[in-house]
């Protein structure tokens, strides 16, 4: 017979006294387990073999004490892991007979035979899901203790839980969450604080500050000929150090080890006068990188589906998001040498080139995401007693990282909703912003400087409400709906020159795909 079977790892079995516990190794899980009682060795097995005489008084008996009874009777055995019975059992004076049957097995070589196949011949192959899932999904975390009684043969050994169906935690995410969860806490200005969470054991990194200076010194070449790329970049380092988000960093013992970031800038593509100073936490040195040695954590995120979906339920709808979301976390101070980038003093690049070292999580770590996900959620559970419960279920559930999409039934619950949030977090110095809504009750509620970019000079009584960007879509705030803008190219009119136009549109609801799946795709009636 074929079965599918799992990997899982740290069960152990214990006998219901307690006075046996064993670990055991690697196991295949299987939804059937094939075992056979003749195949135990026992010391008569072994005093059979004149080669095997001398191990016999090695091998203990399975069997430790036997209780009989009556003829056709249950007996009773005592093992190293309890007691068990065995034999058919009567209910009254009803009783399952015994059937006798004669087969043909086939053999593995094809051959048939009267004789029964070894149960125990088990052929395993890996089998790794595609598409690139994680292999978390293949694997089983657990801890099993095996009390068997003469209540419960027959049942399976493994106790059952209603997480059973769901994916469990990779050794690396639970080890992340050990780390998060033992030093995470707030410091005497209400800032949280989190740690680097270095997987162990790891590599010590090497000295790599010739490479950063290497990276310095061709953006500066860079930014000598683009004098607005230039303008920006100084901007947002003024910015960094202003709010105390880099500090100068103190000088290193010798032979500490540390860790330096090169920087480069992006702009998005909608935003073409903003620039954005990306720490290179990738780049590789001598074949190491700080990325390389941290835990990324688990995928704290909520569904972006679901998030939509619920923005959609109630018909006064509400963005909002979090201020630079990954500077509000703190690092802890111990590892913020790990942090360290070089700029130069004053920010003036006339000057001589420093260190500086991060103060806070940065955007190009692998695990800052979780990390801010769970100091957000942190942040709003602390708020919770006093702002309501409320609060924490719209950051748990109606967050996707930074955005806040939610719908409520009257404007009234909209605002109210929103200030308490807001105080909810400002306790944390986590500053929700950019409020929009498709009320301009809720919008007037709050200051201008809270609202989105385009709407705090509105004239809100008199002036149209413009289209907001949410989780990548166009959402038209007037009539409440979300809008899909085609960039021109210049395709076949073929099924699949519009597929491709489809499909180059960002739309995770499916509207714009479903739309023209119900359409007929033929040359004739394209348009």
């Amino acid at each position: 017979m074929e079965m599918m079977g799992r990997k899982a790892y740290g069960f152990q079995i214990e006998a219901f006294s307690g006075g046996v516990s064993i670990d055991l190794p690697q196991l295949i899980e299987c939804n059937e387990i094939l075992d056979n009682r003749s195949e135990i060795p026992t010391p008569e097995i072994a005093l059979c073999h004149p080669h095997l005489k001398s191990i016999a008084r090695f091998i203990p008996k399975p069997v430790r004490q036997q209780i009989n009874g009556p003829h056709i009777s249950p007996f009773a055995q005592r093992l190293d892991l309890g007691w068990v019975l065995i034999g058919e059992v009567c209910l009254g004076n009803a009783h399952k007979p015994n059937v006798s049957s004669f087969r043909t097995n086939v053999l593995e070589n094809g051959r048939p035979s009267f004789l029964t196949p070894c149960a125990s011949h088990i052929s395993l192959k890996e089998r790794t899901n595609h598409g690139g899932e994680s292999n978390q999904h293949n694997r089983l975390n657990a801890v099993t203790k095996v009390h068997k009684t003469s209540n419960d043969i027959g049942h399976s050994v493994f106790e059952r839980t209603k997480d059973d169906t769901k994916c469990a935690l990779s050794f690396e995410d639970q080890a992340f969450l050990k780390i998060i969860e033992r030093d995470f806490h707030k410091d005497e200005r209400n800032f949280w604080v989190a740690p680097l969470p270095f997987k162990s054991p790891r590599p010590l990194l090497p000295n790599n500050r010739d490479q950063a200076l290497s990276r310095l010194l061709s953006l500066k070449h860079t930014l000598d000929k683009k004098m607005v790329v230039r303008e920006n970049f100084q901007e947002f380092m003024g910015k960094m150090l202003e709010n105390k988000h880099a500090e100068l960093a103190p000088p290193l013992e010798e032979n500490e080890e540390s860790w330096y970031l090169p920087t480069f800038g992006v702009y998005h593509p909608r935003k073409p006068d903003q620039i954005r100073v990306v720490f290179d936490s990738s780049a590789q040195y001598h074949g190491i990188s700080l990325n390389s040695i941290l835990l990324t954590g688990p995928d704290m995120n909520n569904s972006l589906l679901g998030v939509l979906l619920l923005f959609r339920k109630e018909p006064i709808a509400v963005t909002a998001d979090i201020q630079q979301m990954f500077y509000c976390f703190v690092v802890q101070d111990n590892h913020r040498k790990y942090l360290r980038f070089l700029w130069h003093r004053d920010n003036d690049l006339s000057k001589e080139v420093t260190e500086y070292q991060m103060r806070v999580h940065v955007s190009g770590n692998s695990p800052s995401p979780a990390i801010a996900i769970y100091g957000l959620r942190r942040a709003a559970q602390k708020g919770e007693r006093e702002h309501g419960s409320d609060t924490r279920q719209c950051v748990e559930r109606h967050f996707y990282v930074d955005d806040g999409l939610i719908s409520l039934p009257t404007e009234e619950d909209a605002i109210s909703l929103l200030k308490r949030t807001q105080k909810s977090l400002a306790q944390s110095n986590i500053k929700l912003q950019k409020i929009a809504s498709n009320s301009t009750t809720v919008m007037k509620a709050f200051p201008p400087e809270d609202l989105a970019k385009g709407i705090k000079d509105l004239d809100l009584t008199k002036e149209t409400l413009p289209s907001q960007r949410s989780l990548g879509l166009c959402w038209e705030m007037e009539s409440d709906t979300f809008t899909f803008h085609v960039t021109k190219s210049e395709r076949s009119f073929t099924r699949r020159g519009v597929l491709s136009v489809v499909n180059s549109l960002y739309d995770p609801l499916g509207l714009v795909t479903s739309y023209y799946k119900r359409k007929s795709f033929t040359a004739g009636n394209i348009s």
